[in-house]
């Protein structure tokens, strides 16, 4: 049965790989920034910026099935040499606009018989690292309020978050942006690689689907291995 599936951000990276694996037996619809790579595909574009936009403003289905909020933000610095401004910043982009969102759209959430929710956390609010406090705290709200929301709105809605490690995305591209920094990267990980954006559309496409109707209120650990393991 097809679906009605909105995503905020959907062009690139993550959400395009997930675009990709529904747009052809799913109504399909992005609200983002750009719609890059998106016009040979079957999918509803609206021009939508997260950090200001009203999504309520958007022409939408009355009735929506899932919902992805993909944007977020890598800001990795030591604690000393982040302001204030920047973990505000971080919390509005990460968190405050994902609940607004989500406020926004919930009455045609209702309305599915069992709508799905996923979310982004990071592998770093499981695992101390140095250099992430701005956005451990900001991803962290985000597995806070996923659970007590799943909790509030069960069964009807199913609200799931995955907290991947670092992804080889364009978010990411200065991290990963030559050979040597890539190896030692994929050294990390017990699987000996970073992931990629299909390893985590994979996951989220399965979340979306009727195959994972008996689960809510989790958080996901795909990271290669990196928050369970020590090899």
């Amino acid at each position: 049965m097809m679906k009605n599936i909105l995503l905020i951000g959907g062009s690139h990276g993550i959400g395009l790989e997930v675009v990709k694996q529904l747009h052809t037996n799913n109504n399909v619809i992005v609200a983002s920034r750009t719609n890059d790579h998106l016009k040979e595909l079957n999918v509803t574009h609206h021009t939508f910026d997260a950090y200001k936009d009203n999504l309520e403003d958007l022409d939408l289905p009355e009735q929506l099935d899932g919902f992805i909020y993909c944007p977020g933000t890598i800001n990795l610095k030591p604690f000393k040499m982040l302001k204030q401004e920047d973990f505000e910043d971080d919390l509005h982009k990460n968190f405050i606009s994902l609940t607004n969102c989500t406020r926004a759209i919930l009455p045609r959430l209702k309305k599915s018989n069992q709508a799905s929710i996923i979310y982004f956390s990071t592998v770093a609010v499981k695992l101390g690292m140095p250099f992430h406090t701005s956005v451990a705290a900001s991803k962290g709200a985000i597995e806070g309020f996923a659970k007590a929301l799943s909790a509030e709105y069960a069964p009807k809605i199913r609200i799931n978050v995955i907290a991947p490690s670092l992804t080889n995305t364009s978010l990411s591209n200065h991290i990963l942006n030559n050979d040597k920094k890539k190896k030692l990267m994929d050294e990390r990980h017990p699987l000996k690689r970073v992931g990629e954006a299909i390893d985590i559309a994979n996951a989220t496409t399965y979340l979306l689907s009727d195959k994972s109707s008996w689960m809510t209120g989790q958080v996901i650990h795909l990271d290669g291995g990196m928050s369970t393991l020590k090899v």
